[in-house]
């Protein structure tokens, strides 16, 4: 492997894709002529794209991987562009910028916290975003989408009312575009998420914790109203979870093989289950989607059970095969189990999705289980809640 942490693999923004023979010949397939190069592109994906393929000889000096790549090769497969955007591992190649980080997360075996025996079950670390949570994935599809339709135009500023990681993730990618941006969030989230999205440059408005994101959404209402102000509406709005149909949905299809019979995951704005549910259920209708909800009286960060009026526009309800309740207590109780028997040092949404995968467990004999962790648990810290 010496060789390809030396040299690169390049690849047009094109029609054409270029495929050097050492990539062949590092792969140990054997496949070093033109027809072979050509092979290695499907031809119904050729066709469909009128691409051509050529085989080229020496190795390029430096890395090139541009963002608008047609096709690369991951793990034996091709992928759309769009459906997963920079070739792996990270430190082979020059990102342009931290953008180039968002998505391929990795899945984790977990093996402790939940466990039966004939069911595998993963979790995929979002954590390991630039941003720290999932919603790096959809705050770059929202601002980006705004931005190229032109409704993010100079002088107008971003507001979004948040419980947290959006927060975080838009004030990142605002910084990026060089955007202002205004967040709107409960006054009981924690002081690293306030702290972290004003490091970012963002303006930070607390709302009456008792009144809930739902009054955060209708100050945000308000300040749009206004004027000079646009909001993305996360909860309304389509890139989010198209963000989760380009890059999570397909990114758990190739890590898995195509063998994940259920995926489970925690319900906020649902953009993530809407997402991957479209784009799972496209391979293999017979996939099983779960949402995770909290219980009656529950308060769980970043899990919503949502009054009809408040309801996110983009969730469809026939898109989730089955929703499992958690209680507050369970989902702190699956966090602290995760990160002492498993090593994943995650939030509660996170603790509830593994939670909702231990009730499943109960009604399943095999299968292959892929739920979200959704962000990293040191944003928890000053909540007390590891605390013993």
């Amino acid at each position: 492997m010496g060789a390809f942490k030396q040299d690169g693999f390049v690849c047009n923004t094109g029609r054409n894709i270029l495929i050097p023979a050492w990539f062949f010949r590092l792969l140990a397939t054997g496949k070093e002529t033109q027809h072979d190069a050509e092979e290695y592109v499907p031809l119904e994906v050729r066709k469909k794209h009128r691409m051509r393929v050529f085989l080229t000889g020496e190795p390029p000096k430096r890395i090139v991987v541009p963002r608008k790549v047609v096709f690369f090769y991951i793990n034996h497969s091709f992928l759309p562009a769009g459906k997963a955007r920079h070739l792996r591992p990270p430190h082979l190649c020059s990102m342009a910028n931290i953008s180039e980080l968002i998505g391929n997360t990795p899945l984790v075996e977990i093996r402790h916290s939940v466990r039966k025996p004939g069911v595998k079950i993963y979790g995929k670390l979002e954590g390991q975003n630039p941003g720290g949570s999932v919603k790096d994935r959809a705050a770059y599809s929202m601002i980006k989408g705004a931005l190229d339709r032109g409704e993010l135009r100079p002088g107008v500023r971003l507001v979004e009312a948040t419980s947290g990681n959006t927060g975080i993730a838009l004030a990142m990618i605002a910084r990026l575009f060089g955007v202002d941006i205004t967040l709107i969030m409960p006054d009981n989230s924690t002081e690293e998420r306030v702290q972290t999205m004003e490091a970012y440059g963002a303006e930070v408005i607390l709302t009456p914790a008792a009144r809930t994101i739902e009054y955060s959404r209708e100050l945000a209402d308000e300040m749009v109203a206004g004027g000079g102000y646009l909001m993305l509406n996360q909860f309304a709005n389509p890139d989010n979870w198209r963000a989760h149909y380009d890059t999570t949905g397909p990114e758990i299809w190739r890590d898995t093989a195509g063998q994940a019979t259920h995926f489970v995951s925690s319900m906020g704005t649902t953009g993530t289950i809407m997402g991957v549910s479209r784009y799972l259920k496209e391979q293999n209708p017979a996939l099983q989607i779960v949402g995770v909800q909290p219980t009656d009286g529950s308060s769980i960060p970043g899990i919503r059970r949502w009054s009809p009026e408040f309801l996110p526009k983009i969730f469809e309800r026939e898109r989730v095969d089955r929703t499992i309740d958690v209680s507050q207590d369970e989902a702190v109780a699956m966090m602290r189990r995760l990160a002492r028997e498993d090593a994943v040092f995650a939030g509660v949404s996170s603790g509830g999705a593994v939670a909702a995968v231990g009730k499943l467990l109960d009604t399943i004999d095999t299968g292959v289980i892929v739920c979200i962790i959704c962000d990293r648990g040191d944003r928890y810290l000053s909540s007390g809640v590891f605390a013993r």
